[in-house]
């Protein structure tokens, strides 16, 4: 009979294997077999770069806590931190990340209010014209419409501008205090900027403001009857004076300082 040699099986890759010391191991399948897991995410760049993925995270993560800490300080009731570091948490807040209600409110805003102007303009030869109405707000919204990225000044500035003008003010037109006045200032300035961009032929030396109010229409579905008819409120006339000009209040710091106030009261 032939002697039939005895011949071992070969192991297949993967294939379970006992060692010398009877510790069962699994051989590794294709290249590399018997390394490590690969490393994935931060752990998987070179040193270098992961030191500067964690230095972006960590500033990433000190700002939103920040941003968090302003917030929740502007909206929280008046208290220690708001009296000692309120003109700094308002900086941040404003104009970019302000928090306005409005939308949620019980009687939510159902008017068209637009904010119109017509100046007194002296010419070169002597005479004084008196302009057509201009609508400022119409302005804005031919800016906004068809904008992906309107600015904070086309959908706010006028707006913002106006309310703190009416609310510091009594129904005859006298101002509250200081608030007042320097709602006065803030939208003669604006105004000034507005009508500054038009060629008007002359030398501006007055100006006068009107809102135009037209109610917002019911809903197709609505039974309820609105009058969408518009009414004006017209202004007294304003002289303009030298700081009410494009520019001349940069050479000025307290009419810088002014300016700053104004704004931010507006955008309280």
């Amino acid at each position: 009979m032939a002697d039939r040699a005895e011949s071992e099986p070969e192991s297949e890759p993967g294939a379970e294997s006992a060692t010398e010391d009877g510790v069962i191991g699994v051989g590794g399948g294709g290249s590399g077999g018997g390394g490590g897991a690969a490393r994935g995410g931060i752990g998987a760049l070179s040193m270098p770069y992961q030191v500067v993925a964690a230095v972006a995270l960590a500033v990433v993560t000190v700002l939103a806590c920040v941003h968090l800490a302003m917030v929740f300080l502007h909206v929280a009731p008046s208290n220690t931190l708001t009296k000692r570091h309120g003109e700094a948490v308002d900086d941040w807040v404003y104009p970019e990340f302000e928090q306005n209600w409005k939308l949620f409110a019980p009687n939510p805003l159902q008017q068209n209010i637009a904010v119109q102007v017509r100046a007194e303009v002296a010419r070169p030869d002597g005479t004084r014209t008196t302009t057509d109405w201009i609508d400022l707000s119409g302005q804005d919204v031919a800016q906004i419409r068809g904008n992906l990225l309107p600015s904070h000044v086309q959908q706010n500035e006028l707006r913002r501008a106006w309310d703190f003008y009416l609310n510091s003010h009594t129904d005859d037109q006298r101002p509250n205090g200081l608030r007042g006045r320097l709602s006065e200032q803030y939208m003669r300035r604006i105004v000034m900027l507005r009508l500054d961009e038009r060629a008007l032929g002359g030398t501006v030396e007055k100006i006068q403001l009107r809102s135009a109010t037209r109610p917002v229409p019911a809903p197709a579905w609505s039974t309820e009857k609105i009058d969408t008819a518009q009414s004006f409120r017209t202004f007294s006339w304003w002289r303009i004076t030298a700081p009410d000009r494009p520019g001349a209040a940069a050479g000025s710091s307290t009419e810088g300082t002014d300016a700053a106030q104004a704004r931010t009261e507006a955008a309280r």
